[in-house]
């Protein structure tokens, strides 16, 4: 039986997402192949190794009971959990999935760690969370590898607003103020005018050092859960219904007034069409295990780009799982199936 090293929590806005997926993930875990070994991190940043029982991830409880401080052993080939108890214990593992969202977890920080330690990395490696977490670097490779993105405007903190202004004049409004690094769709705003552009902009450098212009693509979003490393398997195509607004943070974890289709309202060729475009970009950007390349679909037909998540959500309502399901791969089998590419198997 196999061990597997599960990380969630973290420093993040996204820390209780990544509590909602955990528990998604480690509910679904086939106990008869593979043994559980839970690792939170504290919104703090605190390393806990937690026995205690799973539903405390529901509310975020996790951490006030049934927790050790640890530490992943700094030893090359060691992979093992020491234990800060002074028990001198250390628990071995055979691999490590990291189950974070955002900054500190997604965005190649921790898949750094655990590369330089060298332990199996059940997902995206810390080059491809580091450029898919990264707007304006993701849409350059994409563009060059042939995939349509749109047209936008990178500017770092301190950039003279009326260039800005001028950057987004040249693009257009409606367009979207963007962090360019950053999950959940914070610190994201569709800008209508001028007027609301320095507002805009504002809120995003609050969750990054870099802004990004970016055009609105007319149409509506459609996703592809992508598997695997060499051979790649495609959940089927989702697609998002929008009554008011863009998918932002609450609509993607309460669809109040949004709805997600699946299989998506497409016609077979656009799907096939779809499920290229994002095995595409998933190559271009160094993916592996897994990953959920979002794109545009607009009303001429045109594929564009959007971004990519390299730890999808794993909750009730998250898409990954769903398209998947939808192409005859349940959540338990799925969950068997990522670990096993994660571990080479």
């Amino acid at each position: 039986m196999k061990t597997i090293l599960f990380l969630f929590g973290g420093c993040s806005s996204e820390y209780s997402v990544s509590l909602q997926s955990a528990y998604g993930v480690i509910s679904h875990l086939d106990r008869t192949q593979y043994r559980p070994l839970l690792v939170g991190i504290t919104r703090e940043g605190a390393w806990r190794y937690y026995t205690g029982p799973l539903e405390r991830l529901e509310d975020d409880t996790w951490w006030k009971a049934d927790c050790l401080p640890c530490a992943i052993s700094p030893d090359r080939g060691e992979k093992c959990l020491m234990l800060l108890d002074g028990s001198g214990r250390a628990l071995p593992f055979d691999g490590a999935f990291p189950i974070l969202h955002g900054k500190n977890g997604e965005d190649g920080t921790l898949q750094g760690l655990l590369e330089l330690v060298g332990v199996a990395v059940i997902g995206c490696g810390a080059l491809a969370g580091a450029l898919c977490m990264d707007k304006d670097r993701a849409h350059k490779l994409a563009a060059l590898a042939g995939v349509k993105v749109p047209r936008s405007a990178a500017f770092r903190r301190g950039a003279d607003m009326a260039e800005m202004m001028a950057a987004a004049e040249r693009l257009g409004f409606p367009l979207f103020v963007k962090p360019v690094r950053a999950g959940s769709s914070f610190g994201i705003s569709r800008v209508t005018g001028p007027e609301e552009l320095p507002r805009a902009v504002e809120e995003a450098f609050a969750h990054d050092r870099e802004v990004l212009l970016e055009e609105a693509i007319p149409g509506f979003e459609v996703g592809c859960a992508v598997l695997g490393g060499e051979e790649l398997t495609v959940g089927e195509v989702d697609e998002i219904e929008l009554s008011q607004g863009f998918f932002d943070f609450e609509e993607k974890y309460t669809l109040k007034t949004s709805a997600i289709h699946c299989p998506a309202r497409i016609t077979p060729e656009q799907a096939k069409r779809v499920k290229e475009a994002a095995k595409t970009v998933y190559r271009a950007l160094d993916c592996r295990v897994f990953a959920r390349v979002d794109l545009f679909l607009t009303p001429a037909g045109e594929i564009v780009f959007n971004e990519v998540n390299t730890i999808p959500g794993f909750t009730a309502h998250s898409r990954y799982p769903k398209m998947m399901e939808t192409a005859g791969v349940d959540f338990s089998s799925l969950i068997t199936r990522i670990i096993q590419v994660g571990l080479g198997q």
